[in-house]
């Protein structure tokens, strides 16, 4: 059985995610302030975090920065907070994904399959390293090296890199790469792909992702 810890200050939220994940088959913990949240991720294993931002004593930033120090355990915050600023903030933490506050119980519940489905699937046919240019990916150590020095990724980065560099040529969409790398439907915006891309081509420092305006992205064939 999978474990999820909740950290959460607000009882009630608490209460309707606890039974909501309990029923789908989930082992839930709750943790009501940043510093029992980080307390009870270092006192037990936990598949998932599902992380308030605002919160008493710790905020979740602070919490994601603590919990990503030691452990790539996935992380979904949860904000009322729907600027592009907060998400950025998120995902530079090495956040997995991103819910608004307030949210439908049957989203939240999907976003939790797609990141334990992604985190956690066989890789075992996908083990061979790929090369393009000066990056290269190694899918067993799930590394990425650039000029020879390992690049720190999120997940959702690694993930849509590795997609691009096996369809080289290919032109994704934005809701192809949703579909593909996310995992379910997205009753979102662009934002959150268009950042994710940005994120990646930043840490990459490799000019290789091209937009195709009103399209979407391509990773140009290697000459």
């Amino acid at each position: 059985m999978q474990k999820i810890l909740i950290i959460e200050d607000e009882t009630t939220i608490q209460s309707v995610l606890k039974e909501l994940l309990t029923n789908a088959g989930y082992s839930v913990s709750v943790a009501g302030d940043g510093v029992a949240g980080i307390q009870a991720f270092l006192n037990e294993s936990y598949d998932l975090v599902l992380l308030d931002v605002m919160m008493p004593k710790l905020d979740g930033y602070a919490v994601c920065k603590r919990v990503r120090k030691t452990s790539d355990t996935p992380i979904i915050m949860l904000t009322a907070l729907d600027d592009e600023q907060a998400q950025i903030k998120a995902f530079e933490m090495k956040a997995d994904d991103y819910i608004t506050k307030p949210f439908s119980l049957k989203l939240v519940l999907m976003h939790v399959e797609a990141v334990l489905r992604r985190t956690y699937q066989s890789v075992a046919d996908e083990n061979e390293v790929i090369t393009y240019k000066n990056i290269r990916l190694d899918p067993v150590g799930v590394q990425v090296f650039v000029s020879g020095h390992e690049i720190a990724l999120t997940r959702i980065e690694y993930e849509l890199l590795h997609l691009f560099l096996k369809n080289q040529g290919r032109v994704f969409t934005r809701d192809n790469l949703v579909n593909i790398v996310w995992g379910y439907d997205f009753f979102g915006d662009e934002k959150t792909v268009n950042i994710h891309i940005m994120n990646l081509r930043r840490k990459l420092g490799v000019d290789c992702i091209d937009t195709i305006r009103g399209v979407g992205y391509r990773l140009a064939k290697e000459n």
